[in-house]
């Protein structure tokens, strides 16, 4: 725009003055000095040479930045999949129930025929890294439709009517490249629930949305996929039958479909005939697929690093450290005083959760990874979906018995159990808020009744707590000469593994108790 108007400065001078030039030719006193011939023609010729190149110039007139008047296609938002289900596993149950979708696409007359109407929408939610987008990639990839995608947050801006464009836009791809599947990430960012305090121009975009979900040709083969995290930030209006029909949770996968997750990540790197996939997996409980494929990708760059051809199970041990608790602090400036502290405290989680029954101890340490001094390594010892109180209120005791071993051996408390007191809170918080666990009763409390009943709930949880906390003192204080030994070890080697933690607790098998 500015190049143009300073053409059109210079097209309108020369006109200026080539029209006085022109009509010196017939009033010679109009001007002073003298013209020759070929000056006035020079000037009449640049004169109409950038009265071309103005004409030139394409630029038409917009009433907001270009970046947001023109909606390029790119390679992103248009594409064919090239995912298929071979590429997704652990979800089985899912791909079974997707088929029926991808038969309508490839097959759509049988159920034109019959009447039947295929679902409008299918909405993926779950935790994050649990596979939601690659589900719908997949489903493109199994049709062979045009896969469109888009971010929730594309159509967020501050301009009025952009994010419903885009939206329209987005729909009017679809139906000119159908069959095609349009896949919108993190919806949450458009579809969250209208109420009067709400952005208008958010209100539009969704509103926007509803009609286009709403309004499919039934001659067009479109299907809209959606993912989020927050299924309870959305419109009902959206999850309505008609909109988003089949709500489709995708959640952290069990130990039989991280296997095969694994498998999938694995087939292609070289692994030593010693590595066992099933193990790893009994390790990774409670992991995404995101976590475990990183886990995978981890351990082959290890490999790499330590100048191997191949890939050990001590490179995916590594791997698994590096992803639960973070980088390996080198040259560790931990003074003799604290690494004192750090070691009873990691033996304190060690002890009362292998008393408790409190999952399996994998490792323990006492190099600094992350922003942890010190860590522990548990897994549970079967996949579990119910938990018990009494399994709950160990778990809390298991988090409470560091502060508790330090407070034991050296009669005071350090910071360092900051991340054990969040988690231990949390689980006392979900046992009296969602579980019905306390002397409130058996209700499940809603956030309004939080809000104006805080001080009571908070009551509550601290009497879980500090129970918990009293039980671990005395566990620590029935086993103290077990807390000294698995101590002094850690101090002196800096690692124990699960095999020479439990020579210490054989060697002292009679006297390993908790007198309840």
């Amino acid at each position: 725009m500015k190049k143009k108007k300073a053409v059109l400065f210079f097209v309108v001078l020369g006109i200026i003055f080539s029209t006085i030039l022109v009509l010196s030719w017939f009033n010679p006193s109009m001007i002073t000095g003298s013209f020759k011939a070929g000056d006035r023609l020079l000037v009449i010729a640049i004169t109409i040479a950038l009265l071309i190149y103005y004409f030139s110039i394409e630029e038409t007139p917009q009433l907001m930045p270009s970046i947001l008047a023109t909606d390029k296609e790119t390679a992103r938002e248009k594409d064919k999949s090239n995912v298929t289900f071979r590429d997704v596993a652990g979800l089985e149950e899912i791909k079974e129930e997707l088929q029926e979708t991808i038969d309508f696409i490839n097959n759509s007359y049988k159920y034109k025929r019959m009447g039947a109407k295929i679902p409008k929408g299918i909405l993926f939610y779950g935790p994050p890294g649990t596979g939601k987008t690659l589900l719908a990639k997949a489903v493109a990839g199994e049709t062979n439709a045009t896969f469109l995608y888009a971010s929730g947050s594309e159509f967020v801006e501050k301009y009025v009517g952009v994010g419903a464009k885009r939206v329209r836009t987005l729909f009017e791809k679809a139906k000119k490249e159908a069959p095609s599947i349009i896949f919108i990430d993190e919806i949450d960012a458009i579809g969250s629930k209208r109420n009067s305090e709400s952005n208008n121009e958010k209100d539009q975009t969704l509103n926007q949305l509803l009609v286009e979900l709403d309004g499919f040709n039934t001659n067009e083969t479109v299907i809209a996929i959606a993912a989020t995290n927050r299924l309870d930030l959305l419109d009902e209006a959206l999850l309505r039958p008609g909109r988003f029909d089949r709500h489709i949770y995708v959640g952290n996968p069990n130990v039989r479909a991280r296997e095969k997750i694994l498998e999938v990540h694995t087939n292609n790197k070289p692994l030593d005939k010693t590595v066992d996939i099933e193990s790893i997996a009994k390790k990774t409980t409670g992991l995404s697929g995101a976590q475990l494929a990183n886990i995978a990708n981890e351990a082959a760059i290890i490999a790499v690093r330590n100048n191997k051809t191949i890939i050990t199970i001590d490179e995916f041990d590594a791997a698994i450290e590096r992803v639960l608790a973070g980088l390996e602090v080198k040259n560790p400036s931990v003074l003799a005083k604290e690494k004192n502290i750090i070691a009873f405290h990691e033996a304190g989680h060690a002890l009362v959760s292998k008393v408790l029954n409190v999952d399996l101890i994998q490792k323990i340490s006492i190099i600094p990874r992350g922003q942890a001094l010190g860590y522990v390594l548990k897994f549970p010892d079967e996949e579990r979906y119910l938990l018990t109180e009494k399994e709950l209120y160990f778990k809390i005791t298991g988090l409470l018995a560091g502060r508790a071993a330090e407070e034991y051996k050296f009669k005071e408390i350090t910071t360092g159990a900051k991340d054990d007191l969040n988690k231990a809170t949390e689980i006392a918080r979900e046992m009296v808020c969602s579980y019905g666990m306390s002397s409130l009763g058996t209700l499940a409390l809603d956030e309004l009744y939080i809000r104006y009943n805080y001080d009571s709930i908070r009551l509550e949880i601290k009497k879980i707590t500090d129970r918990a906390y009293n039980d671990a003192l005395t566990i620590i204080e029935e086993n103290n000469e077990i807390l000294e030994q698995i101590a002094n070890l850690l101090i002196k080697k800096e690692i124990l593994d699960s095999d020479e933690l439990d020579i210490i607790y054989k060697k002292y098998k009679k006297r390993l108790h908790y007198a309840t």
